[in-house]
């Protein structure tokens, strides 16, 4: 598929994208069990400013990172399980089951052009399941390593931990203990169901429960601000958007990784902040997505199998045939 169609082209197109609506959730514990319930989900701090000069390397020495188990793992094999455990209908969407990760990379596709990813695509029984791939990742220095931690301390930092005494530090973070929330939707004529990773959640006055997404970032200055806005803000508004996140709270850090503020931005809010400055337009991102899926549905064929790419020279998507179905998948089937 050649990215032909232009911004202007793909933004006199008005794609329908209905409330997300949750449907389930699971979770993943120390250990590494995998529950169909709500038990890891963490609940937002409120006072986070008060923490404002925190040092965001804490507990970096007890760090567990997270296992690279692709799709065998906490993802795709999980979703499918919750929702043979859930008894949601699969055969009902015909359409797609993926996790939220993936449909990002399509949606940030329709402006950042210099990012190779890829994903698998498995037809059966008329639904289409986009597998997670990670790509190999260039070694890690120390310092890469610290500036990754710095975002699951203050996740830690922000949220509520019963087992953490008042003025006891970050410690013994584990990037493996998860929430997922199952999630139905609609792009356009396209039926998804879709696992989202959840941060934490919050309430309101009335006790509706709202999830909270948590990012950090490097202090901004003049020579920043504008591909901070351009390129960052625009993947956070897709990933919080597509799960109906309202909120977002991002901590900001020095180079220390010490932690100088924070700030909370409505959803709905950046992509008014990002169209003022004609950066971006979030409806662009939904018909280019929607020209991606309408291609995909027409193109995949009954129980074959492929690996959708995103590469060098960055102007056109490939399909290309797989050798295989993963295990999680033909499990699954065979568990119907």
């Amino acid at each position: 598929m050649k990215l032909s169609k232009s911004v202007e082209t793909l933004s006199r197109k008005c794609i329908a994208f209905p409330e997300p609506c949750e449907i389930a959730c699971y979770n993943r514990v120390e250990g590494g069990e995998v529950f169909f319930d709500d038990r890891s989900l963490r609940l937002f701090k409120r006072h986070i400013t008060e923490d404002v000069g925190a040092d965001l390397n804490e507990g970096y020495d007890t760090f567990i990172p997270k296992k690279d188990i692709g799709s065998e793992g906490f993802g795709f094999g999980d979703l499918l399980a919750c929702s043979r455990d859930k008894n949601i209908p699969l055969q009902s969407w015909k359409h797609f089951i993926t996790f939220r990760n993936n449909l990002k990379k399509i949606l940030a596709t329709a402006y950042i052009r210099n990012e190779p990813w890829e994903m698998g695509v498995h037809k059966r029984n008329g639904v289409v399941y986009l597998d997670v791939h990670n790509l190999p990742e260039r070694p890690q220095s120390d310092l890469d390593r610290r500036r990754c931690y710095v975002g699951y301390c203050f996740e830690s930092l922000a949220t509520e931990d019963p087992r953490r005494a008042d003025g006891e530090g970050i410690h013994h973070v584990d990037a493996n203990v998860e929430f997922c929330s199952v999630i139905k939707t609609k792009l356009g004529a396209h039926r998804i169901l879709m696992g989202a990773e959840m941060d934490c959640c919050d309430s309101t006055n009335d006790g509706k429960r709202f999830y909270v997404e948590l990012k950090t970032s490097r202090e901004l200055n003049y020579h920043t601000e504008e591909r901070f806005e351009r390129k960052k803000m625009l993947k956070f508004w897709i990933q919080s958007f597509l799960a109906g996140v309202p909120y977002i709270v991002i901590g900001f850090r020095d180079d220390a990784g010490r932690l100088v503020r924070t700030e909370r931005i409505r959803t709905e809010d950046i992509s008014q902040r990002v169209e003022m400055k004609n950066y971006c337009q979030g409806g662009v991102c939904l018909a280019f997505a929607d020209e991606v899926l309408g291609w995909l549905s027409g193109t995949v064929k009954e129980d074959e199998d492929y690996i959708l790419k995103f590469a060098r020279p960055f102007n056109r998507l490939e399909l290309l045939q797989a050798q295989s179905c993963p295990d999680v998948i033909t499990s699954h089937l065979e568990l119907l």
